[in-house]
């Protein structure tokens, strides 16, 4: 059993809000440098750039997640992670298709960069990944497990896009083991407001989009390895695998 020091929702230059300066190599020499040793790409609506990113952090001994940061019908911010890199692409396309066909505003956004290990652009995505899908919250969920993803609702104390603020409530049906919360909240407060989550496991990180948020949030991972079927297991706590915020 290891602890692996991650970050799990970074952004990379292929977000409508993210800055240029995410580039790969950029990206892996500052988590180098803050001794992050588990990461996973968590664009908007896009998993185009995991592979460039997955790429540079092999070279450099980071170990690597493919992940998308969904926005659900209902606006609801989902992380959805994927141990097979071929699964995941297949499903960038299906998520692609359910995707608002809304062009970018690049002035107001900003150029949205699909590029390569070696940043070279590709290209520039042309339909908006700030929009919604077409999928609600069970759509999202079913989709993504159909390609044998994991899914973890976003930033859950947020004011906007997160399962609380959209739904106000956590649907219990759904059972989600792991929650995403913001970088710097501060759980005893967050549990007096909501005392009945107080027993479930979350997961902090920076959801960085730009250089210096990197840092700013992580989780403590206990595993065997750093994959997504390791991730779900210590989301339950099972075999001594747990997640310390």
């Amino acid at each position: 059993m290891r602890c692996f020091k991650a970050d799990l929702h970074i952004h990379s230059v292929l977000s409508p809000c993210g800055g240029l300066e995410m580039s790969p190599q950029a990206m892996i020499q500052r988590i180098k440098e803050l001794n992050i040793e588990w990461i996973a790409i968590t664009d908007h609506n896009s998993l185009a750039n995991c592979p460039a990113y997955a790429k540079v952090a092999a070279e450099n001994g980071i170990a690597f997640t493919y992940g998308v940061e969904i926005q659900t019908s209902e606006e609801i911010h989902i992380l959805a992670y994927f141990d097979d890199c071929l699964k995941a692409m297949e499903f960038n396309e299906t998520l692609y298709g359910a995707l608002l066909p809304i062009p970018n505003d690049a002035e107001f956004f900003g150029d949205q960069v699909v590029i390569d290990a070696e940043e070279n652009i590709i290209r520039l995505e042309e339909r908006a990944l700030s929009n919604s899908v077409l999928w609600n919250l069970e759509e999202t969920r079913a989709a993504v497990e159909s390609y044998g993803g994991f899914c973890v609702p976003a930033h859950v104390d947020a004011y906007a896009n997160s399962i609380l603020s959209q739904l106000g409530f956590l649907p219990l049906e759904m059972h989600f083991p792991l929650l995403g919360i913001t970088s710097g909240l501060i759980l005893e407060d967050f549990f007096s407001l909501h005392p009945e989550m107080k027993e479930l496991t979350f997961l902090r990180a920076s959801d960085a989009h730009y250089l210096s948020d990197l840092g700013c949030g992580s989780s403590r991972i206990f595993v065997e390895m750093p994959c997504v079927e390791e991730l779900v297991m210590a989301a339950n706590s099972q075999n001594d695998r747990k997640i310390l915020t």
